[in-house]
């Protein structure tokens, strides 16, 4: 099949999972075409059957505006019509979907693409919460041929602020299992760590979602009971807070700020602990990543957490905020080496349920239905 592809190129869980679903569909001989507005952060080197159409967008000082979205658009119309594509995958509501639909309508009623819209949680957790956003977002789940969703947790909360008419598909995200692996590095440990502290390790985009002061509350409260190492990997508005807090307390040598790293595997089999304690998360991929590389995740029970976690077995999940109990989980752990391994391992087996092969299936599944289905008719 002949498959676009759209969605956020930054840093972040929804431009991760839509990138690595390109080259895994492509690795299976579809031809994918990426409709963005910079090259996606995980794609990397070439890749066969992978094609990158980057939106440009000129500034009209008349409207005091660039307008992006709209050439995002007519990019999509173009290259739909130009490749002839039979998919259309975008990653978000706002603004992909609605871009697509109006691609779709640039096409005309004798184009056969269909379009498939991946929520992946801030399209509705937070900008859905905005009654003018609302009815937008309502017009690009409503206008998508199939809307699929990250987590249970997503589509309880979508289906409760718009009623669609058609059911969401739950597939969850997922990881791939060859890349990410226990893959220990002593000489790299020795360097963040050598007086063998052990290393507990944040990534995010830094956002006041992501409870960045709640990280450096569970890691100080470690710290003062068992030497200890944090790494802070990723950029966001929250960053040059955490940065001060970290100076205040005078924490320099033992909080290493990592910055954007697009190749995380290396760095997560570095951890012994994934610190997760984030107000909402509607899925929590690098939750996921670190349990493949057989990291135990301390976090908290927001959103779809749970779902990738097994509490008690793969980590430990408390209520959102509960610092206390999540330093005293993470202390549980790392003070006790056999419960610690089980946990290890336990986090690696559980990832296995959320394997590219078959969350990439799945999608497929969906992209054929829809082929040999009227455009008016659900998944």
């Amino acid at each position: 099949m002949k498959i676009g592809i759209s969605c956020y190129a930054t840093l972040g869980g929804s431009g991760a999972v839509a990138t690595e679903l390109g080259k895994a569909l492509a690795a299976r001989g579809h031809e994918v075409h990426f409709i963005v507005s910079g090259i996606p952060f995980r794609l990397g080197y070439f890749h066969e059957n992978i094609y990158i159409h980057e939106v440009e967008t000129a500034s009209y000082p008349v409207l005091r505006s660039n307008p992006h979205d709209l050439a995002l658009s007519a990019k999509m119309a173009d290259v739909a019509s130009h490749y002839d594509l039979d998919i259309l995958h975008v990653h978000y509501a706002i603004p992909y979907a609605v871009c697509a639909f109006l691609a779709r309508e640039m096409l005309g009623a004798d184009h056969p693409l269909r379009i498939v819209t991946t929520l992946h949680g801030t399209d509705i957790t937070v900008l859905a919460q905005d009654a003018l956003l609302r009815d937008v977002i309502r017009l690009g789940i409503e206008r998508s041929h199939a809307v699929t969703a990250v987590s249970q947790s997503l589509i309880d909360q979508t289906n409760e602020l718009f009623e669609p008419h058609c059911p969401i598909v739950k597939v969850h995200n997922f990881v791939d299992l060859e890349v990410y692996q226990p893959s220990p590095n002593p000489v790299w440990r020795r360097r963040v760590a050598p007086r063998g502290q052990h290393i507990l390790l944040h990534m995010s985009n830094f956002r006041a979602v992501k409870r960045v002061d709640d990280v450096l509350d569970i890691f100080l409260r470690v710290r003062r009971v068992a030497p200890a190492k944090l790494l802070l990997v990723g950029e966001g508005p929250d960053l040059d807070k955490a940065r001060r807090k970290v100076n205040d307390w005078a924490m320099n040598d033992d909080v290493l700020f990592l910055g954007k790293q697009d190749e995380v595997a290396a760095l997560l089999s570095l951890a012994d602990l994934l610190l997760l304690p984030s107000e909402k998360e509607s899925f929590g991929l690098v939750a996921l990543e670190a349990m493949a590389c057989g990291v135990p995740v301390i976090g908290s029970t927001a959103g779809g957490i749970p779902e990738v976690v097994e509490h008690g077995v793969s980590g430990l999940l408390t209520p959102v905020g509960d610092t206390a109990q999540m330093a005293a989980d993470a202390l549980s752990l790392l003070t006790d080496s056999v419960r610690y391994q089980a946990f290890s391992a336990a986090a690696r087996e559980r990832a296995k349920l959320f394997s590219t092969a078959d969350k990439v299936s799945e999608y497929e599944s969906i992209y054929m239905r829809l082929a040999a289905k009227r455009l008016d008719a659900c998944v």
